[in-house]
């Protein structure tokens, strides 16, 4: 029976590797999950995220704690920051778990794109907290209101910042290349870890000079390394939430590939997409004119597309080019 032309707007679950006749000359071949590998799970997730969530949670009642009692802004600034990405961590480490779910009839492809909506929040929320820290140190500047600070408290909580955010980053690095949401958590621990080492060189500063407005200064600069370690995130989460090719894959190279398979004189209504922050779907017509090109051929290309461009769902639709049932395309499809 006749099948309408796939587009990155209907989702549709792998199957085995396979063709199927058509009534107008046109086959299906579907990649296969092949339980699950195309998930690119990074080993030892739940455990990086127990402990960074664990540590950082810790370190922020720390810091407001001794924010308060020192009158020290950027230890107050610092700690909102590393709550926001508390927030982002269990956002990231929750979007992970529902992400390893089994598609059903509702979701066929699984609710992946949870991990993508958590990047997209995680920044957001990022930046709001950003914006409050700013209006916060303008105030005390502006108003040269100086509040007095113990300095060497303040310099001792930087240091051990330095200490638990750098850790945390170390547990993201593995992995991070291929997921966005590990790619963003590694980014916002490192980024603290130097936030944090300004504080401490901040409050050596106060306690050399007694500048106490050199506190809502150093909360402006990092309000800014937040907004600069943020906006990668933001964009790039930005981007496959608008279903945009996923960085590292480049169209035109996936195309010539395709153009060079044996038998293929035309490759068109191509798309890429994320489903996740680690997994792609691609769905392409193919011109063959000599027919069928046999369950072989599929199974090769799924595995090809898999380890040349990290595209674990390829859904491709061949056609003999017949003049007589020329391709349907819907309107939303971009030749």
């Amino acid at each position: 029976m006749p099948h309408d032309h796939p587009t990155p707007d209907h989702n549709h679950h792998p199957a085995h590797a396979h063709a199927h006749d058509h009534d107008h000359d046109h086959d299906h071949g579907h990649d296969t999950d092949h339980g699950g590998h195309h998930q690119h799970a990074v080993p030892d997730s739940n455990r990086a995220f127990a402990i960074g969530v664990s540590l950082n949670i810790g370190f922020v009642l720390i810091e407001l704690g001794f924010g308060w009692w020192t009158n020290s802004l950027a230890l107050l600034a610092d700690a909102g920051h590393n709550f926001g990405d508390v927030i982002g961590l269990l956002l990231a480490w929750g979007a992970t778990r529902l992400a390893l779910k089994a598609p059903s009839t509702r979701f066929t492809y699984g609710l992946g794109s949870s991990t993508i909506l958590a990047a997209l929040t995680n920044a957001v929320l990022l930046l709001v907290a950003t914006g409050a820290i700013v209006w916060e140190a303008a105030q005390r500047l502006y108003s040269n209101h100086g509040e007095p600070v113990t300095a060497s408290i303040v310099i001792a909580v930087a240091l051990a910042g330095v200490v638990v955010n750098g850790a945390t980053a170390l547990l993201f690095m593995r992995g991070r290349e291929h997921d966005l949401n590990r790619k963003g958590a590694y980014l916002h621990m490192a980024a603290d870890a130097a936030v944090s080492l300004g504080v401490a060189i901040a409050g050596g500063l106060i306690l050399v000079t007694n500048w106490v407005w050199l506190d809502p200064l150093i909360s402006i600069v990092i309000a800014l390394v937040i907004v600069w370690s943020t906006w990668f995130l933001l964009r790039e989460s930005l981007r496959l939430a608008l279903q945009a090719v996923p960085r590292g894959i480049d169209v035109d190279v996936v195309k010539n590939y395709l153009a060079s398979l044996p038998g293929v004189s035309e490759v068109h209504d191509l798309h890429i997409w994320a489903i996740s922050t680690t997994q792609s779907a691609l769905t392409v017509h193919l011109v063959m004119t000599q027919g069928h090109p046999g369950d072989d051929f599929f199974a090769t290309l799924a595995d090809e597309l898999e380890s040349r461009f990290r595209i674990g769902h390829p859904t491709v639709q061949i056609e003999t080019g017949s003049a007589a049932v020329p391709c349907r395309l819907a309107p939303d499809h971009v030749l």
